[in-house]
């Protein structure tokens, strides 16, 4: 069981941190640069900016880098972890808005598995793990999103509390 625990953090710290990283370090300069599709709505809306998603894969990638020192596996599969969670998230985005949810609204699971499902289709070829840690990290991500999200709204960090 330590092993599957090991596993399942070791995969998903650079995940988390590329999730959390546009929180922190993001703004700027829409990714989307503010353009629409045919449906009228955005490609992603003003919350995804390009700062953001380069502060996201760069987090990630620290993580990630960090810890190749337990598992030298890491040192790339963490950039490719980081990279599938940014673009999870981003796909979570399209998705919202094709829905016409309005950016900030919340999408309950989509907004906190997204940028797992990313991180696991582009990481999972460069850092196995059996199918029992991915299970444990899809269990055990939306209420630990949840909370740090609420934290990040009572400490201001965030406008919303999901």
């Amino acid at each position: 069981m330590t092993g599957l625990i090991t596993s399942a953090l070791l995969f998903i710290g650079p995940a988390y941190f590329a999730n959390a990283g546009p929180l922190v370090l993001g703004g700027g300069a829409a990714l989307d640069g503010g353009r629409t599709l045919a449906d009228g709505q955005p490609i992603f809306g003003p919350h995804k900016t390009v700062r953001g998603v380069i502060a996201g894969i760069v987090a990630g990638t620290l993580v990630g880098l960090a810890e190749s020192f337990v598992d030298s596996r890491l040192a790339f599969a963490g950039f490719m972890i980081a990279l599938g969670a940014v673009f999870g998230d981003l796909l979570g985005a399209f998705v919202k808005r094709r829905l016409k949810v309005e950016p900030g609204r919340s999408f309950p699971l989509l907004d906190q598995l997204d940028f797992i499902l990313g991180s696991v289709l582009l990481g999972y070829p460069f850092f196995q793990v059996g199918l029992v840690s991915i299970i444990l990290v899809v269990v055990v991500t939306p209420p630990i999103h949840l909370a740090t999200n609420y934290g990040a709204f009572r400490l201001g960090i965030k406008k919303t509390r999901w």
